[in-house]
């Protein structure tokens, strides 16, 4: 009886966990699609705005793969997107020609700013309701 409890109550944390996630995905998609961005936009011009400053403005495609929750195919889809709208550029690499960088553009750079606010606020609200949102 224990045992069965026990996974009673993992499911239980899981659910709750999916149910965070979804809430929070959902609230992220609902601010920032005025600005022509998802929460999976965000994500990768987020990751690119903290990684390409310390790294010379440059990320390989392989490691965002690493860090974003989305398949190879997904993530270059969405690379090619964001490429089209003038957000990123990808360029190849000249050491190893089978990996490709990526890199944030000035209106990219600008887009991450003017609605990294509104995805903080939005994570504020979905993950720590009772507390004050800025």
């Amino acid at each position: 009886m224990a045992a069965k409890t026990a996974g009673a109550r993992l499911e239980e944390q899981w659910r709750d966990i999916l149910s965070v996630h979804a809430r929070t995905l959902c609230e992220i998609d609902r601010v920032l699609h005025p600005h022509g961005l998802g929460a999976s936009d965000f994500e990768v011009l987020d990751i690119l705005a903290a990684e390409t400053a310390a790294h010379g403005d440059l990320c390989r495609v392989q490691n965002l793969a690493g860090r974003v929750h989305l398949s190879q195919s997904a993530l270059s889809r969405l690379i090619g997107r964001l490429e089209k709208e003038g957000l990123v550029v990808r360029s190849v690499c000249e050491e190893d020609r089978r990996g490709v960088w990526v890199a944030l553009t000035g209106k990219g750079r600008a887009l991450h700013a003017e609605v990294l606010p509104l995805q903080r606020q939005a994570l504020a609200r979905t993950l720590n309701p009772d507390s004050p949102s800025d």
